[in-house]
């Protein structure tokens, strides 16, 4: 089994109050899926009328409980829902038994909830290539059905983690026309993580008011620029899931609002950065800007190509300020670049500039940048307009101390 370390250095101090969202509830049980002694699965139900939005992993080895809630997003139904979550096993490259076990588990809580079976969403989450011992699951479902609670999210947060050191959770209240909307969110994710999307799950809730399409276009627009921005390790999981719920119990209709936008966008960020700065073995938080850059997409790709090398992340875990690194990993990228504008910063100490080491460049000052645990790389291409941000963390021997025996 995975060793699981100290809780992260860039954990925050507790996990956050998050407000409780009229129309969910939250259970949690422990089915023995894989761990021992803690609890495994989450059971979230959703009133009637409410809606339901996702991004899921675009890997083409996806899981069984992706391709299930893929086919079901976007159906319209009034009737309640749900959303099941285990973790220890991710039901992945399982066959035509990993459909059964989805067809299983979503008739349970179906009947167990007096819900649809088209209105129950599934997530797993853990080992790959093992078949899932669902019955452990619904032999746990009545006692989850009959002992949900709207106060439970932080239990529920906890239930979902694997090699996590610290369960995920952020929040934000908006005003919208005199009136307040409420948004709390849970996710877990560690290793391997990569765009589209990473070994990830998150679930968002919202007590607004909202059509499933205009709820799926804001969730889809947001994705794209904080899950989909985020990496550990360059490694994109079959399990990655990102579920966004909008009750309408506030009543307040919220299509179109700017503002809701935004908070629904920032909650999301808040959440993405929590699992880089829970990255196996991470010890720091890296935030890579790029500008000058002859598109955004291009400006993404040298970020991610920064972020990805393994070069770069073990020098930032030594704490050594390299730059030659980060000229190397623009160069390799593939997308457009000229070598005598590039300019790059670590922090605000400029290195490099117009394809040569700054004239003012101080070994001593980008050295005391790295000790930080918030480390900035910024890079100019100086060819275009282009911009993008993406974040990572370093690369340190506890990273192979997870993943060495993870299976074993």
């Amino acid at each position: 089994m995975a060793k699981i370390t100290a809780t992260s250095p860039l954990a925050p101090a507790t996990f956050p109050a998050l407000p409780v969202i009229e129309g969910v509830t939250f259970a949690t049980a422990a089915a023995g899926i894989k761990y021992q002694g803690r609890t495994d699965v989450m059971l979230a139900t959703l009133v009637p009328g409410s809606v339901v939005a996702g991004a899921f992993t675009r890997s083409a080895t996806r899981s069984a409980p992706v391709l299930d809630c893929q086919a079901k997003l976007g159906q319209s139904s009034d009737a309640g829902a749900a959303i099941l979550v285990n973790s220890g096993n991710s039901n992945a490259f399982t066959g035509k038994g990993g459909v059964a076990s989805v067809e299983a588990i979503t008739a349970a809580v179906a009947q167990a909830c007096g819900i649809p079976q088209a209105r129950v969403f599934t997530s797993s989450t853990g080992v790959i290539g093992e078949p899932l011992p669902h019955d452990r699951i619904t032999a746990v479902l009545e006692t989850l059905a009959e002992s949900t609670a709207p106060e439970g999210i932080e239990a529920a947060a906890k239930a979902i983690m694997t090699t996590d050191t610290f369960p995920k959770g952020a929040s934000a209240s908006v005003d919208v026309g005199g009136k307040t909307v409420s948004i709390a969110g849970i996710a877990k994710g560690s290793g391997m993580i990569a765009p589209d999307m990473a070994t990830m799950l998150v679930y968002i809730f919202t007590d607004a008011k909202i059509g499933q399409e205009a709820l799926q276009s804001l969730v889809s627009a947001s994705n794209e620029k904080t899950f989909n921005c985020i990496t550990v390790d360059s490694d994109t999981s079959t399990s990655d899931s990102l579920i966004v719920a909008a009750t309408g119990a506030s009543g307040v209709d919220v299509d179109g609002d700017a503002a809701f936008a935004g908070a629904l966008h920032g909650v999301m960020m808040d959440l993405a950065h929590q699992v880089v700065k829970d990255g196996e073995g991470a010890t720091k938080f890296v935030e890579i800007v790029v500008n000058g850059a002859q598109s955004d997409a291009d400006a993404k790709v040298h970020g991610m190509s920064i972020a990805n090398s393994p070069l770069i992340k073990t020098a930032i875990a030594g704490e050594d300020p390299n730059w030659g690194r980060v000229v190397m990993a623009v160069g390799k990228s593939g997308a457009a670049a000229d070598r005598d504008r590039l300019s790059i910063r670590f922090g605000d100490v400029e290195v490099a500039k117009d394809g040569w080491r700054s004239a003012d460049y101080s070994e001593e000052a980008a050295a005391a940048h790295m000790k930080g645990q918030h480390i900035v790389i910024g890079v100019d291409i100086g060819i275009g307009s282009g911009t993008a941000t993406v974040w990572t963390c370093d690369l340190t021997h506890g990273y192979i101390t997870i993943n060495a025996d993870y299976r074993s």
